[in-house]
């Protein structure tokens, strides 16, 4: 897909920063931010989650380097987060940012929420069918989160996966817009125009594999030795279950050894696996649904080359903000 950037003189600005897990955005984007006088706003689903920090990879003050950071530890652990509230808090702080005259840096490594953001999409357009969800939240109280998921599964694989079965709201959405329509959520998603809204930059980080899995899995070693296991113990004593939060990965599989499922290796082993996994499904999707500039980290830091590109893509106003 080639890289498309849209100039205007009307549209609000805003630097995306995306890549797969491990692949150095949290130290790029602060070297954005510090030349173009930006403030980052998080792109990441599970770092609005507070208690969750070390397993997130949640940047520390000290790595934050002075500048503004917005929507991190906005939520409780039990609290649910859609990809729609993302876009309204995300699509404020861009105006925030902008009205104050600096650049809004979006970073993080979720698709979909970023995707959402930047691109028209309107998820209160298909009808609402207020009977049909009182049903399924009976159905839901009656059965569970799962058995509502299932019924999900069966008109609609592709949602279904994008869909975590804690995240009730949403998959009640995604049967109401199916059973009104006849046409699948993730098909109604794929039809909208996903015209572009802002005068936008998207830079996207790479690394070849087999270097990019063995920094995560030397994370992951670094995320335990930091501690990993007692914030996840702390949450299991607070009573956390089956949140929406604490399926992401490095909290369900230590979760699984707090009860007795795995042993601690094991569980380790898992986190490694499952974000290997998703660090090559993140780097796909990114591949397939945005136009990015991709700037390959493998062989040397890229930082300086970054900042050159988004220079020249800005123009000269960047330096009179």
């Amino acid at each position: 897909m080639n890289f498309t950037y849209r100039k205007s003189d009307t549209m609000e600005k805003v630097i995306v920063i995306v890549g797969p897990t491990a692949v150095g955005k949290t130290k790029t984007s602060i070297e954005i931010a510090k030349k173009f006088h930006g403030e980052i706003i998080n792109g990441d689903s599970t770092q609005v989650y507070r208690g969750l920090n070390i397993g997130t990879a949640k940047i520390t003050e000290v790595e934050m380097e002075g500048i503004p950071h917005h929507l991190i530890d906005i939520k409780e652990p039990d609290e649910s987060f859609s990809v729609a509230e993302f876009q309204k808090l995300v699509r404020e702080k861009i105006h925030e940012i902008n009205e104050a005259g600096k650049i809004p840096i979006i970073v993080g490594g979720t698709g979909l929420y970023i995707q959402a953001v930047l691109y028209d999409y309107e998820f209160s357009e298909a009808s609402s069918n207020d009977a049909l969800r009182n049903k399924l939240e009976t159905f839901v109280k009656e059965h569970g989160n799962e058995a509502l998921h299932e019924r999900l599964k069966k008109i609609d694989m592709k949602s279904a996966e994008a869909i975590h079965p804690n995240n009730v709201r949403r998959v009640i959405r995604a049967i109401e817009v199916f059973e009104d329509s006849g046409v699948p959520f993730s098909e109604y998603l794929e039809k909208q125009k996903k015209e572009i809204l802002y005068d936008c930059v998207m830079i996207g980080l790479t690394m070849e594999r087999e270097l990019l899995y063995d920094r995560i899995n030397y994370r992951v070693e670094k995320m335990m030795e930091e501690g990993l296991l007692q914030e996840v113990t702390s949450l299991y004593h607070q009573g956390y279950r089956d949140c929406q939060a604490l399926h992401a990965i490095g909290y369900r599989e230590l979760y699984d050894y707090l009860e007795g499922k795995l042993t601690l290796e094991q569980a380790i082993h898992a986190i490694q696996q499952n974000t290997r996994r998703y660090a090559k499904r993140q780097f796909t999707w990114f591949r397939n649904k945005m136009d990015i500039a991709w700037f390959d980290m493998t062989e040397e830091d890229k930082t300086e080359e970054i900042l050159e590109y988004i220079k020249g893509m800005i123009g000269e106003k960047a330096n009179t903000l």
